[in-house]
């Protein structure tokens, strides 16, 4: 994972921001993304605007705490960029 990513403990959740230079370069990813969470699974909350994206994947319901799964979603999500 990117060292933008941040571990939040309360809800168990990581975050990170990803910028970008264009809309259209915002609009692939999201695209990328969502193609990404069907294929994992494992759907993050996303809250976007002209040139960024906010990413929140949650820990696993009755989870203690960030598991494998999310932190490989997180590095998929890196590759994206």
């Amino acid at each position: 994972m990117n060292q933008n990513w941040k571990e939040r403990l309360r809800p168990a959740r990581l975050e990170c921001r990803y910028e970008f230079d264009s809309y259209e370069a915002l609009r692939t990813f999201l695209d990328a993304a969502a193609e990404l969470s069907e294929r994992e699974s494992l759907y993050p909350d996303l809250g976007f605007a002209r040139d960024y994206v906010n990413v929140t994947i949650h820990a696993d319901d009755g989870g203690a705490g960030i598991a494998d799964r999310q932190r490989r979603f997180a590095r998929l999500l890196d590759g994206l960029r």
